[in-house]
């Protein structure tokens, strides 16, 4: 079935999202990384970038606030352009673990590879992966620009946040040389570990992420930018890594509930991908006892749900202005 949507409906779907839920309570920032326990709970923004590059901006859309786990989808991008959708299934693989986002016990159950560039086992293999091999600040590099050519400005780390990072990474030091001791990291351990700390410790605003979800939903062309970051075959290998793993354990229940694939992550963010249609952010502190934001998540449901689209639903979305 074909169904048209107007700006108008968009932006008033986004506002009614956001007037609906920035009451809301319920969840908690998360604790555990000194930095993220004293961001101001109240803090609340959506962005939405249509694929013409439109975009609807509303709340604290300008705050930058820590990617975190959503920096994993970026460079999930970043190897697959590097080495090829194919490489990536067979270096780190695309299974949900069904276990929580940083599960040790995910890697002795399959030790084969990884599961996911989307759980932290997976993500700091991805960032081993990541070209020039042994070349930490070329890695580096390489992981940054990506970042900002997704997001079409400029994006840099949140030092004090990479300073909590690094010295609460515990369980992360644990599963870097678990990979290494399974043979399925591909360069320097340390090195890996802490690139995949810097990258999760990057600031980045709602309006950025929604531009990269929106990069993500136009087949690799910048929005905004009109920029080709990545080649359109990898669109849809990433959308689907989103859906299959985005909200971890509770995954299912998302896309269930939703109807849009979406990556969150513990600093508050959540990115969505409608593919050809649009990309979503919303971003709120609180999270649930899964480390996903509270505030956020109603957000994007309420949007879908007031535009009546999901992916599933077998409609051919149009957009106009009017």
């Amino acid at each position: 079935m074909d169904k048209t949507l107007t700006h108008s409906q968009i932006r008033h779907a986004v506002q009614d999202a956001y007037d609906e839920c920035k009451n809301m309570t319920g969840g908690k920032n998360a604790d555990y990384i000194p930095f993220l326990a004293n961001i101001d709970p109240d803090l609340f923004g959506i962005s939405v970038v249509l694929t013409d590059g439109t975009t609807f901006d509303v709340g604290d859309t300008g705050y930058k606030f820590g990617i975190e786990s959503v920096s994993k989808v970026l460079t999930a991008i970043l190897v697959m352009k590097q080495f090829g959708a194919e490489a990536v299934l067979k270096q780190i693989g695309a299974d949900a673990t069904g276990l929580p986002f940083n599960s040790i016990f995910a890697i002795l159950l399959e030790n084969d590879h990884p599961s996911t560039p989307l759980v932290n086992a997976g993500a700091i293999a991805a960032c081993s992966m990541v070209e020039p091999k042994g070349d930490s600040w070329g890695k580096w590099e390489a992981i940054i620009n990506n970042i900002a050519d997704l997001c079409g400005s400029e994006a840099q780390v949140l030092d004090e946040l990479y300073r909590s990072e690094t010295e609460t990474n515990f369980n992360n030091r644990a599963i870097a040389w678990l990979l290494k001791n399974y043979n399925r990291i591909y360069d320097d351990a340390d090195m890996s570990l802490d690139l995949y700390t810097r990258q999760c410790s990057v600031g980045i605003t709602a309006s950025q992420l929604a531009i990269c979800a929106g990069t993500i939903a136009n087949g690799g062309i910048n929005p905004v930018t009109k920029v080709n970051v990545f080649d359109r075959k990898l669109a849809s290998k990433i959308t689907t890594l989103i859906a299959a793993v985005g909200f971890y354990q509770n995954t299912g229940d998302w896309m269930y509930t939703s109807g849009i694939p979406a990556k969150s992550g513990v600093g508050g963010g959540v990115l969505g991908v409608y593919p050809g249609v649009m990309g979503v952010a919303a971003f709120a502190p609180p999270l649930d006892e899964a480390g996903n934001s509270v505030k956020a998540q109603a957000a994007v449901k309420a949007i879908m749900k007031k535009l009546d689209i999901g992916v599933f639903n077998g409609d051919s979305i149009a957009v106009v202005a009017d």
